[in-house]
Formats: C-alpha cells, sequence, structure tokens
C-alpha cells in the first residue's frame, strides 16, 4: 500500500513524502513511489497514531465490553494506544483482575491496550507491585493519600524495576468535602471547593522523594501553574519528574460549572480562569510534557444529578486529535510537530517504548489526519458539546 499526496509529521518535522507500506511495516518514504495500491492522502496529515496514558472505561467498570468501546471510539480520535487507569472497579491491583483485564483485551488489534497498575489497595496497603509488574502492567499508579512509609515503599519498587511512577497528587483531608475549585465561583454556587493547594503540597513531597531515591516521576492531571513551576525548576535541577495535563485545563475554566454543568465537573477541579491563561503559557513554554483527554464517560444516572452527588468526567476520546488540532494547533498556541511530541513521544517514554517518528522499517503506527474536514460535536456528556471542530482521522 502507498500513501501518496500525505504531510507526513513526526517529532522532527514536516515533508510532503509518500510512504509506502508493507505487511504493516514502512518499507520507503520518498517523492514518486509506485505501488499497485495506491491512497491518494489529498494534503491530509499523517501521523504517529496518538497515545493517552490516563483513560477510563464507562463508569470505571472493569470489563471487556466497555473496553470494546473505548476502542471503538479511540480509533476515530485518532488513538492507537491507550492505557487504563488502575483505579477501576475492580481496581488493577492483584494478579486475578490483570489476569481478568488482559483475557478483555488479547483479541484487541486495532488499538493496543495497556494497564497501570494500583499500588494502593482499598485498605492503602501495598499491592503485590512486583508481580504484577512482572506480568505487563506498564506502570504503577499511586494517590498521594498513601502514607509517606507506603510512598516511600513504592519509590523502592520503581527504582528496583526502573519504571516511572504515575502520581495523582491529591491530599484526602482537603479534596474529601471539595466538588470544584475553591474560589469565587465555588463561592458563587454555593458549592465545597478544593483548595489548590491540594495538588501543590503533594507535587513538592513527591519531587523530593524522586530527588532522594533518584527514580521517575510522571504527575498525572496537574492542574496548578505553580505545580508546574515546581516540576520545571526540579527538572532544570536534574530531577526526574515531568507532569501531564489535560486539554480540558488548558482550554476551559472553573466558569464552565456555572449553572451547575456537571459535564465540567472533573478531577482534579477546573482552574480559575487566570491560571488556565498561565497553563497555556506554559504549554508555550514547554514546560509541559504530556498532555491527556482526560476520557472518563459516565452513565446519564450519574451525571444527570445535582452537581454535589455527580460523578467526575466527561467524555473527549472520540474527538482526540480534533479537539487537540483545533485548540491548540489551529489557534496557534503549538505546532503539530510539538503535539506530537506531547500526545506520542513522551507518552511512549513514560512506558519505556519509542513513538514519535515515522521511518523506514517502523511499525506503521499512523493515522491520516485531514484538517479540511469539520465536524460539529453532538454529544451531551463532552464539555464542547455543539462546537465545531477542524479536522477528522480518515479510517482506511
Amino acid at each position: 500500500m502507498l500513501i501518496s499526496n500525505a504531510v507526513v509529521c513526526d517529532v522532527n518535522g514536516e515533508r510532503n513524502v509518500d510512504v509506502q507500506i508493507q505487511n504493516g511495516v514502512i518499507v520507503a518514504i520518498g517523492e514518486n513511489l509506485q505501488d499497485e495500491n495506491v491512497i491518494d492522502a489529498k494534503g491530509a496529515y499523517l501521523l504517529p497514531s496518538l497515545i493517552d496514558t490516563n483513560v477510563r472505561v464507562l463508569d470505571s467498570s472493569l470489563n471487556a465490553k466497555n473496553i470494546k468501546s473505548l476502542v471503538k471510539e479511540a480509533k476515530k480520535g485518532g488513538i492507537g494506544h491507550i492505557v487504563l487507569n488502575a483505579d477501576s472497579t475492580p481496581a488493577i491491583d492483584n494478579e486475578v483482575v490483570l489476569e481478568f483485564a488482559q483475557n478483555g483485551v488479547k483479541d484487541i488489534s486495532e488499538v493496543k491496550i495497556d494497564f497501570m497498575l494500583n499500588a494502593l489497595k482499598e485498605d492503602m496497603s501495598l499491592s503485590n507491585i512486583a508481580i504484577l509488574l512482572k506480568k505487563g502492567v506498564v506502570a504503577p499508579y499511586m494517590s498521594t493519600i498513601a502514607k509517606n512509609n507506603i510512598a516511600i515503599k513504592i519509590a523502592e519498587y520503581v527504582k528496583m524495576y526502573d519504571v516511572t511512577l504515575f502520581c495523582k497528587p491529591e491530599d484526602n483531608s482537603l479534596i474529601n468535602a471539595g466538588v470544584m475549585l475553591e474560589g469565587d465561583v465555588s463561592s458563587k454556587l454555593g458549592l465545597a471547593g478544593i483548595p489548590e493547594l491540594s495538588e501543590v503540597l503533594h507535587v513538592s513531597r513527591m519531587i523530593e522523594i524522586a530527588r532522594y531515591f533518584d527514580i521517575k516521576i510522571l504527575f498525572k492531571s496537574i492542574a496548578s501553574p505553580r505545580s508546574i513551576e515546581l516540576i520545571s525548576k526540579a527538572k532544570k535541577e536534574g530531577v526526574h519528574v515531568s507532569c501531564e495535563v489535560s486539554v480540558h485545563h488548558l482550554i476551559c475554566s472553573d466558569e464552565a460549572c456555572e449553572g451547575f454543568n456537571t459535564t465540567a465537573k472533573l478531577n482534579p477541579p477546573l482552574a480559575s480562569k487566570d491560571d488556565v491563561l498561565l497553563l497555556q503559557e506554559a504549554l508555550k513554554n514547554g514546560d509541559i510534557d504530556v498532555l491527556s483527554v482526560l476520557h472518563q464517560p459516565n452513565s446519564p444516572v450519574n451525571k444527570e444529578v445535582a452537581f454535589f452527588d455527580a460523578a467526575y468526567g466527561c467524555e473527549a476520546l472520540e474527538d482526540a486529535l480534533s479537539l487537540y488540532y483545533t485548540k491548540l494547533v489551529h489557534s496557534g498556541m503549538i505546532s503539530m510537530p510539538e503535539l506530537v511530541r506531547l500526545c506520542v513521544q513522551n507518552p511512549a517514554k513514560c512506558i519505556n517504548m519509542q513513538a514519535g517518528l515515522i521511518e523506514t522499517g517502523q511499525k506503521a503506527n499512523i493515522i491520516l489526519f485531514d484538517t479540511n474536514e469539520k465536524k460539529v460535536i453532538n454529544n451531551a456528556q463532552s464539555l464542547y458539546n455543539g462546537e465545531e471542530l477542524f479536522g477528522k482521522v480518515i479510517i482506511y
């Protein structure tokens, strides 16, 4: 198969070349290539398929049906590799659940699905990290509700097996009663707020643990500009820390919660309007390492209720690449090669993989993306319902 007239884009930049594929492998890249089976890309982007390492299933209920639904949505959104979050029901914190989950994806080939392990059991004791890593999970996941002695034990395992710790910084005593960011909007709505300090405190704590044990930490779902400042400073000092930010936190503020809009009830909560601008500056300056659509779907029964009782999360997987392109690239915030770095190369590094380049000899984990196409989102559980987005993934 030959893909002609495409704009090939990876972390090294953009170029107008043909790409020839045989048996799922890129065998040639160049001009005026010949093949019996030709796909005319008509100027569409040819990109490495995206990777998202922070995806949840419907209602966080781990079963084969929900996983298969994710696969369909991921393909439409240009995502070829997802890592399921470990805080599902049942949680991926033991061999039985992991085997159940792996059996549920063994026949799926369209999208690669990996699992992280929940380092903490429900009673806050350690799960069997060593065995689960040996059985194929790509990273341990830890909420900082873990006490120091437990966090240190997890750090020792991370160092032993040379993996990246996926860390969600949060303070249980500060988030317990809150449902959105503490600030003017929460006061206006009369809703209990979650202080920004809940995240910042534990980012600082885990940076020092990363420094002491010389381990890699990816801070998941960062929402505070101050957290990014701390992480960026630590990186300059040689500490192996990085941060993931969702696209929602880069473009939506806590004002989206007005009218008690439960679709905007996210974890972590959306930042203030001023902080969104600071997050955007951090993105432009290269201080954000990984992007996610923070896909967390819920049944209407868990969303169409009072704001306080509503489940956290929104849907975005099906619109992922169009959303990234419209809000971040088309708007001029970042370039397309930079998007590949944030959504392919860096997420891959966090799970000890290499991706982000389109080269001969590589598997053809690629997608066509036509930026001339437009679509209107029709999904009540999307923060962007009714909005028009640029770009469409071409499934061939």
